[in-house]
């Protein structure tokens, strides 16, 4: 579970993801602040999920599913 606070390389993974979906974050530095909990919140809202801004089991798998065949944009980690 990564929450405001986290810090580790899930919560780069999330703001990776948020960030090639187009939910900003305000960078990729792997602290989970305010402008990740909102881009968090904001995906959330989007995909039906509820918008509590903390990354769960459901949220997490949504991110990875939704991920997947973006490609490569300007904010993905090589």
């Amino acid at each position: 579970m990564l929450r405001r606070g986290s810090l580790s390389n899930y919560v780069l993974i999330a703001q990776d993801d948020l960030n090639t979906l187009g939910f900003r974050t305000g960078g990729l530095d792997g602290i989970f602040g305010a402008a990740t909990q909102n881009a968090v919140r904001a995906y959330q809202s989007s995909r039906g999920l509820a918008a509590d801004g903390i990354v769960g089991c459901n949220t997490w798998r949504s991110l990875q599913e939704n991920v997947v065949g973006t490609g490569p944009t300007n904010t993905t980690i090589n």
